[in-house]
């Protein structure tokens, strides 16, 4: 899975997952530029960063234009607040909408004839949330599931040249994990709903982009990846196991 003299480009990459997937790119030896609005708050090794809003179409499409290469594309910038549908008006709906789809639609299309060219890669950086209900973030949810629609038709669109794919990524446990799910002992709680027992490291995710990225996927396109350690347990079964317990109890002889 080496990409020894690849050039890649991870939006988002300054923090958590991005710079996670930059990070393991780096170690299979592709040359990463990161881009984010915002410096990093700690360099990430051996990346290159470009100051980037992926929601500016002309600043997107004077970026890859200026690239002199590009073979593999993550879009990995996107995010939302917890925001609950009847708390917000529809723009503030749609500004997340903006980010999570039609960015990555941009700066896909900005990069597609690079990409056309090397006969790179796209990995689109998915959610779970888009194939689930996702309260609290629908618009965010409902724009992680067009991404992976995305992906499916720009994958045949731009076959054989280009390789399009997505990870459908579970809870990653990053530097601001804490703020959602309320410290250690939140986060210990909320990993024990996952089968494997842990929420996803970001270099879970960036092995995963590697892959995606390399020869050794060279017939995947079109795919969705859930790198989620099992999905989550579903609750009807902690409940029916408690009733299956409380009825055995019952039935069981007491002892003399």
């Amino acid at each position: 899975m080496e990409l020894d003299g690849k050039v890649a480009v991870v939006t988002g990459g300054t923090r958590g997952v991005g710079a996670g997937i930059a990070r393991s790119l780096v170690r299979a030896g592709a040359e990463v530029v990161v881009c984010a609005r915002r410096p990093p708050e700690a360099p990430v090794d051996k990346t290159e960063f470009v100051p980037l809003d992926v929601r500016d179409a002309g600043a997107v499409r004077r970026f890859f234009a200026e690239l002199p290469r590009l073979d593999v594309l993550v879009n990995n910038a996107g995010g939302a607040p917890y925001r609950p549908l009847a708390h917000a008006d529809a723009e503030r709906h749609a500004r997340v909408i903006e980010l999570n789809l039609l960015a990555p639609l941009t700066v896909s299309l900005a990069a597609y004839d690079h990409l056309r060219r090397a006969g790179g890669s796209v990995v689109m950086i998915g959610s779970v949330s888009g194939s689930r209900p996702s309260p609290g973030s629908a618009a965010y949810g409902a724009a992680k599931a067009g991404l992976e629609n995305l992906a499916r038709s720009m994958a045949v669109e731009w076959a054989p040249r280009v390789r399009v794919n997505t990870l459908v990524v579970g809870m990653v446990h990053t530097e601001l994990t804490h703020l959602h799910y309320g410290g250690e002992d939140g986060v210990e709680a909320v990993a024990r709903t996952v089968p494997l027992g842990r929420l996803a490291r970001p270099a879970d995710v960036g092995a995963a982009a590697v892959f995606l990225a390399s020869d050794a996927a060279a017939y995947i396109s079109g795919a969705s990846l859930l790198v989620h350690g099992g999905g989550e347990r579903p609750a009807f079964l902690d409940v029916a196991t408690a009733n299956k317990e409380t009825s055995e109890g019952l039935r069981r002889p007491k002892k003399a």
